[in-house]
């Protein structure tokens, strides 16, 4: 399906000019929690955030508390899957009032998300929404923060962005700033063993897609990115079937977490274009209709894939045969092989690829469409080509 260039030629390019940073401690293995307190000023205020009883009743917010004995500690609990803003500003409000000095995260993607969020607000001096209508150009200076990971997907515990919801707007935004990268991060794998199969399914998707948003775009002769970013693919397609068959195998758990984390903590994706389409498309669905993140993933990817194929046909027969080994056959049918079967692969890990699979029909597609223009979202891609005409026979491909 041809819907942004005629010809197929390959578009040789040079790697782009980059700039890479990235401050993160990474304190990797087994009983590295009680290590935080080499990382935390003595005599710092610290506020624990998370979200609901998981950390508490698997020994993890235990373990975080024993390590800062000591420290004046607080705790902030409540923060949802996709962070609200009306929740995250209750906890800025327990920043101001009690003189907080350092934050320290524990749980996945999104209380890290809240936490960075939080570290922002509490010290900006307009207002806090202004964080994410501008995408976080307007943050100057944060709190400084960590993290103890016990979800491995967003790869937030090691890089600069979040993600934050308005629940009263169903808006779902993002924002980068190097003022929120952690300062240190624990990965302990035995941390997510006590994690539900469907979370450990949403953390393989999301990763995947991450990588695949950085690199099926088009060849920039970016040969480490490349080859870096086709390992972590194989990977998680490895690792991901397996850890939902053996939840307490320490080496399938460690290989998950780093992947990850490795994902989206800006190596793979320095030098080379990106897309984000997907992830753009996913967030409407999501405060629309209440999908988890990766569902929505799952579910655009695939036909994103088909829709703009001609814009990506160099590395989706790249990804075809270095990912699928997929060498045979006509280039057309290579990739055709290649989409299919990483829709295969996400059904594997029990995720549902269409909207109907959700209950969500061809009558939701106006609203979405609506909800992009209204966020920005009508140039989306690589080559910014996803407009709303293409995001609509994207999401009437994932019907």
């Amino acid at each position: 399906m041809a819907f942004f260039f005629k010809s197929r030629e390959i578009r040789k390019g040079k790697m782009l000019d980059f700039n890479f940073r990235n401050p993160t401690n990474i304190l990797f293995g087994r009983g590295k929690i009680a290590t935080i307190n080499e990382h935390i000023s003595p005599g710092s205020r610290v506020l624990i955030l998370y979200g609901g009883g998981s950390v508490r009743a698997n020994g993890t917010l235990a373990q975080a508390t024993a390590a800062l004995a000591g420290y004046t500690l607080f705790e902030f609990s409540g923060i949802e899957p996709n962070p609200s803003y009306e929740t995250l500003m209750k906890a800025v409000e327990l920043v101001q009032d009690e003189s907080i000095d350092f934050l320290l995260a524990v749980g996945g993607g999104s209380v890290i998300d809240g936490t960075k969020f939080v570290a922002a607000a509490a010290l900006f001096e307009g207002e806090p929404w202004s964080i994410l209508l501008d995408r976080g150009a307007s943050i100057e200076r944060a709190l400084p923060m960590g993290t103890v990971l016990t979800l491995p997907a967003t790869g937030s515990e090691m890089n600069r962005g979040a993600v934050v919801t308005r629940r009263a707007l169903q808006a779902k935004l993002v924002f980068h700033s190097s003022h929120v990268f952690p300062q240190f991060s624990v990965l302990d794998p035995e941390k997510t063993y006590s994690l539900p199969l469907k979370q450990i399914s949403n953390g393989v998707v999301d990763a995947y897609v991450h990588v695949m948003e950085q690199y099926l775009t088009y060849p920039v002769n970016a040969m480490v990115q490349d080859r870096f970013a086709e390992g972590l693919l194989l990977t998680l397609l490895e690792v991901g079937p397996r850890a939902l068959a053996d939840p307490e195998d320490y080496d399938l758990r460690a290989n998950l977490m780093w992947s990850a984390t490795m994902g989206l903590n800006g190596l793979i994706g320095a030098g080379v274009p990106q897309d984000w389409a997907t992830h753009m498309i996913g967030h409407e669905l999501t405060a629309a209709h209440g999908l988890d993140h990766a569902q929505t993933l799952a579910i655009i990817l695939p036909s994103l894939l088909t829709v703009c194929q001609e814009d990506k046909w160099a590395k989706l027969l790249q990804y075809a045969e270095r990912v699928w080994g997929l060498k045979g056959g006509g280039e057309e049918t290579r990739i055709e092989a290649a989409i299919a079967l990483t829709r295969k692969f996400f059904e594997q890990m029990r995720i549902k690829t269409h909207l109907s699979d959700y209950g969500i029909g061809e009558e939701s597609i106006p609203r979405l469409l609506q909800q992009l223009e209204t966020h920005g979202m009508v140039a989306l891609g690589e080559r910014q080509s996803v407009t709303l005409d293409v995001s609509k026979k994207i999401l009437e491909m994932s019907l």
